[in-house]
């Protein structure tokens, strides 16, 4: 009979290549997961790997059961939470995965709340942008994952979420940023005017209405984009504007991103989420014309929505999203 807990170990083998690398990952060692490793070829009757010289190979049945292990684990976890729910247990488990501006701005309150309603539920928090988030999601790696999309791209087939539960949470926009001395910022309300704890996309003034800048007025400045999807699509807008832009840095680390505009080293854009909780000193903020959204949800798989911690989960980060959310949503 083939063991859930083999089935984890065989998916933490395919992911890393080698016994020694799956055991650092689960835990334990790697006597146990070469035990662990037979005891599931003897149960399929079969060989699931095969032993290089550098990594472990799938062979084809192998590869058979890590396609259908995902399914089986993530059906098996959200069986057992479900159970104790029903037999009275009040502590479960949350899993999240999410991209870095949602984990500084959604879900810290979001899990405060929920840890004060209920003590006992323990929440994780990994970062991962989508769609390796996803990825993980289907995988059965996390319970809930925090992922975006832009609302002016046609949706990818692989960026596709038909097959799973979709919590809306808020719809987030880009900002231009200028280096406070740039001819630009003047129409801007003041330089480092969005700094931490100041008026933005959690307050409830939000930001004073200013004029819109086109893209292409940025057309000969350089640029500092963010991570490789968020890069590929500030190519795209700007393409669409009428140029190529001039990238010379590019990082996923917002203060960064911003300490590398306050000193005139380029002009950026980014998610008006993540300055809630960056500060923009020497730095001032543009509205961008064509306004360019990202719509930003919570997922998870169907079976998993039906686990009654992963669903107060999703309520908390409702109720953040709402909070999130600026007089324009």
């Amino acid at each position: 009979m083939i063991e859930a807990r083999h089935l984890r170990v065989l998916r933490a083998v395919a992911r890393t290549g080698s016994f020694s690398a799956a055991a650092r990952e689960l835990g334990c060692t790697q006597p146990a997961v070469s035990q662990q490793m037979k005891a599931l070829e003897g149960s399929a009757g079969t060989p699931l790997l095969v032993r290089g010289a550098r990594e472990m190979r799938l062979t084809e049945a192998g590869e058979v059961l890590v396609r259908h292990a995902a399914g089986i684990l993530s059906g098996l976890t959200a069986a057992e939470e479900e159970v104790a729910a029903i037999a009275g247990l009040r502590a479960g488990r949350v899993r999240l995965a999410s991209f870095p501006s949602g984990s500084s701005t959604l879900v810290p309150s979001a899990v405060a709340d929920l840890r004060a309603h209920h003590p006992d539920t323990r929440v994780s928090l990994v970062e991962a942008e989508p769609p390796r988030s996803v990825e993980m999601l289907r995988a059965g790696d996390c319970d809930i994952t925090l992922a975006f999309r832009y609302v002016d791209l046609p949706t990818p087939a692989e960026e596709s979420w038909s097959d799973l539960v979709v919590r809306p949470l808020l719809t987030d926009r880009l900002v231009g940023l200028v280096p406070a001395d740039h001819p630009l910022a003047a129409g801007s309300g003041g330089a480092g005017s969005e700094g931490a704890g100041s008026k933005g996309e959690g307050s409830e003034g939000g930001r004073a209405s200013v004029p819109s800048v086109p893209y292409d007025a940025l057309a000969a400045e350089q640029w500092i984009a963010g991570c490789p999807r968020c890069r590929r699509h500030l190519v795209e807008v700007c393409e669409r504007a009428g140029f190529t832009p001039r990238i010379d840095f590019a990082t996923d680390d917002y203060p960064a991103v911003v300490g590398l505009v306050a000193a005139g080293l380029g002009v950026a854009v980014l998610p008006e989420l993540a300055l809630a909780a960056v500060r923009t000193d020497g730095v001032a903020v543009l509205e961008m014309a064509p306004s360019v959204e990202r719509e930003v949800v919570a997922l998870t798989l169907p079976d998993l929505a039906h686990v009654p911690a992963v669903d107060m989960m999703l309520a908390r980060l409702t109720r953040a999203g709402l909070r999130a959310r600026t007089p324009r949503d």
